[in-house]
């Protein structure tokens, strides 16, 4: 990975609209901007993406005081320009049309024909530029009988069964259905539709046959949060038997969950039985290993009620380090159980260089929004030749609108009559 503007990255000259705003579509084009994409981000003038707005927690200033900036846009919009133009106007529209000529993909998450009485749907602009490729990100898709309901994450989550599996059992204290800590479907959602792009581009320009044409792509999440069930639906699917919560622990695993320790928790991920006589060598428990109930991982899922609480009981012994000492040079995994705050203080984590400040406004711009720099995670994304190429922090509201007019061939002074007119 690299922050210097003079490795170009993967993409270098694919141009992206992008349409969409709160997470699943920004966070698929931002993984195209971190992969060399020119990600032009179309905003709503004088508000912008919803997620502006969604704070606390703000952005600080130079002086260390709250802005009226929330920081959740900053997760997902880096190395973007953010242009704003009011798509509900002729004017607004055309603009963005002319850019849909030049651009190679557009990322828009309205719903199911929201943007047809704009003229800014799939058919209507690619009939301008067959060579587009359109990604809609819908909450259920463009057909079927819910493809006009709204859709969010946490809906969704709860929908596909992804809540009832997450959380502790009913029969336990704090049980009942949980959604994830983060907006897990939103997330891979994006993933998914960036690597449906990438597709889609080598259908267009590949070399030996490529099509040179564009085409559409459907994204939904309802249709991620069934895919991201995993191993949890192939286990429904080959029984007809619904899993349920069980906390930390693994359906198909044992020991594979969070202990206490001496001084607070541990996680053990015990994969094999290898490891699993390791551990017992190690915590010198050596008649764990050769009891004939917990031989293989198959036998131990079947009697981790009796396995589980004697495990307990030991590593209460041992704080979390001395376990993690003990462990690490035995091939068991073995770690602590973090904060975020101690995650970024993590001696491998800032080895790769996870926590990255990336400049807003260029030396010698007035940062007249009071941010000049903005903090966030690194691409985790590791390309040896063409690496993810972090530019420029996530952009304020319309920082680039003149800067994008201008490259399309407006002059200051249509700019200028645009903005008075409430288009820009």
């Amino acid at each position: 990975m690299t922050t210097s503007p003079s490795n170009a990255g993967a993409l270098a000259g694919i141009k992206v609209l992008d349409l969409s705003r709160v997470l699943a579509g920004p966070w698929c084009t931002q993984i195209l901007a971190d992969l060399g994409a020119d990600v032009v981000k179309v905003e709503r003038p004088g508000v912008g993406d919803d997620t502006r707005q969604w704070g606390p927690p703000f952005l600080k200033d130079a002086d260390g005081n709250d802005t009226n900036q929330a920081s959740y846009y900053t997760a997902c919009n880096r190395n973007k320009r953010s242009v704003t133009i009011d798509m509900a106007s002729p004017e607004g529209q055309a603009l963005i049309k002319q850019m849909a000529l030049e651009a190679d993909i557009v990322v828009e998450n309205f719903k199911v024909g929201g943007l047809k009485q704009y003229g800014l749907d799939h058919e209507s602009l690619r009939a301008l530029n067959p060579r587009l490729i359109y990604c809609s990100v819908t909450g259920f898709g463009q057909d079927g009988p819910y493809a006009e309901r709204a859709g969010y994450d946490l809906m969704v989550q709860a929908m596909t069964g992804l809540m009832s599996i997450t959380g502790q059992a009913d029969n336990q204290p704090g049980g009942g259905p949980m959604r994830v800590g983060v907006a897990v479907i939103d997330l891979f959602t994006g993933l998914y539709a960036s690597n449906a792009i990438l597709a889609a581009l080598h259908v267009r320009d590949n070399a030996v046959n490529g099509t040179g044409q564009g085409q559409h792509i459907d994204m939904a999440l309802l249709d991620v949060g069934m895919a991201v069930l995993a191993n949890q639906a192939s286990g429904f699917l080959a029984t007809g038997k619904a899993p349920g919560r069980m906390g930390n622990s693994h359906p198909s695993l044992a020991p594979y969950q969070d202990f206490p320790t001496a001084d607070g928790n541990m996680l053990l991920a015990i994969g094999n039985d290898g490891q699993f006589q390791r551990f017992c060598a190690a915590a010198e428990q050596p008649q764990w290993a050769s009891d004939p109930r917990f031989a293989t991982n198959t036998l131990r899922v079947q009697n981790r009620t009796a396995l589980i609480p004697a495990m307990e009981a030991v590593t209460r012994t041992r704080t979390t380090a001395e376990w993690i000492t003990l462990l690490e040079d035995k091939a068991v995994p073995c770690g602590p159980i973090n904060t975020i705050a101690q995650a970024f203080d993590d001696a491998q984590v800032q080895a790769r260089g996870l926590a990255v400040t990336l400049p807003r406004w260029k030396d010698g711009d007035a940062a007249t929004d009071k941010v000049q720099q903005i903090t966030g995670v690194a691409s985790p994304l590791r390309l040896s030749a063409t690496p993810p190429v972090l530019r420029n922090a996530p952009p304020a509201l319309g920082q680039h609108t003149d800067e994008v007019l201008a490259e399309m061939g407006l002059d200051a002074a249509r700019i200028a009559a645009l903005r008075a007119q409430g288009v820009v």
